[in-house]
């Protein structure tokens, strides 16, 4: 059975963690779903994860729904959620409502996720039946107002701030909150204080949840990947090991053989 919001809130209920994972293409949302991972985002780390761009401030909506499309292809069970790109909802709501509709109407996403305590986005999109995913802490498209990838939440102003913030986008409708890069305290004062599941990257392991960006997870990235990553695989060696034996027989002339070839 395809997964819904009311399975991620029966998972904090039951005090059950689960993951969470992004995706940005058809074979990997399909190999997330066949191993059981109950939500996909299409973060807009497709950006400078697939892209090539330096942040995801540069992603459009259209590039967005064109990853989208192909994830929700693949993702028979998962809860596939779409991230709304930097300028697709801040300059109103009535481009919030409208990009938000496209992600699930053209995108074939289940929930969208956008960055920011948007309190009146919220639960303008829920009153119109368009689930929403929270996203505080460290804002990635925010990053030049930051002045850089910095935690949150370290000051007790801020820190604050930050469960207030998760208090008004509970109450706005949201279905789940995202928590980057706060100190793991304010997380666990965060989860303790809502009962939507809070998500973590980068907040420490009192969060409902754990979602990483799939390229650091297996090891597909050129970059320093941040403190909280933890790399499982190393695909970017096993893929250029394999590239590099099929150039060797090509000019050996091994490849292709007699089991390769029609007769």
């Amino acid at each position: 059975m395809p997964v819904t919001i009311r399975d991620l809130r029966a998972f904090k209920d039951r005090g059950e963690r689960f993951v969470m994972l992004t995706a940005y293409d058809h074979p990997t949302a399909r190999i997330l779903d066949l191993a059981g991972i109950p939500a996909i985002l299409v973060g807009d780390s497709v950006a400078d994860n697939i892209l090539g761009y330096p942040s995801t401030v540069p992603v459009t909506m259209e590039e967005m729904l064109h990853h989208t499309k192909a994830v929700a292809r693949g993702a028979r069970e998962a809860l596939v959620i779409g991230d709304m790109p930097f300028m697709s909802y801040q300059p109103s709501l009535e481009d919030g409502i409208r990009n938000a509709g496209r992600m699930l109407k053209e995108g074939g996403a289940a929930a969208v996720k956008f960055e920011g305590p948007y309190i009146e986005l919220t639960q303008t999109l829920v009153d119109r039946g368009i689930p929403v995913m929270g996203h505080l802490g460290l804002t990635p498209q925010s990053v030049h107002a930051m002045g850089g990838y910095r935690v949150q939440g370290r000051d007790e102003q801020d820190a604050q701030r930050l469960v207030l913030e998760a208090e008004g986008m509970t109450k706005a409708g949201a279905f789940a909150l995202v928590l980057e890069a706060i100190p793991s305290e304010v997380a666990r004062t965060i989860s303790e204080s809502v009962d939507v599941p809070t998500i973590g990257i980068g907040a420490g392991p009192h969060c409902d949840a754990q979602v990483l960006v799939i390229t650091d997870l297996l090891g597909l990235s050129e970059r320093t990947p941040p403190r909280f990553a933890k790399r499982y695989a190393d695909l970017g060696q096993v893929i250029g090991e394999a590239v590099s034996r099929f150039r060797d027989e090509v000019a050996a002339g091994t490849f292709p053989d007699e089991e390769h070839s029609y007769h």
